[in-house]
């Protein structure tokens, strides 16, 4: 299949949207565009798009960066971008278009 590698980065975690982490509501966006895998990573350390370093310290954990990414046709994509958009957090994305499939005696379910 084709689609799009959207990874997404959040620069503070301690963002709240409907009352959920800016990560629970990326992922909730993520399952009503249709999209049923996500991997998240917490970023140790790193320099967000206007130059400014963000580093995880034991007593601001809340605000260590996260990178969220997901593989989904591009509709999906679409959709997903368009309500991250209209949330009013701050994020970055990147987007690759890719080709992509399941592997293994299992991988069509």
């Amino acid at each position: 299949m084709r689609g799009s590698q959207l990874t997404i980065y959040a620069a503070n975690q301690s963002h709240r949207v409907r009352h959920l982490s800016v990560v629970d509501w990326i992922l909730e966006e993520a399952r009503n565009a249709d999209i049923h895998g996500a991997t998240v990573v917490e970023v140790a350390e790193g320099v967000d798009h206007k130059g400014k370093y963000h580093a995880a310290r034991f007593f601001e954990l809340a605000e260590q960066s996260v990178a969220v990414t997901l593989i989904a046709g591009d509709s999906q994509i679409d959709a997903l971008l368009e309500k991250l958009n209209g949330g009013g957090v701050p994020l970055f994305y990147t987007r690759a278009r890719i080709e992509y499939a399941a592997l293994g005696a299992k991988a069509g379910g």
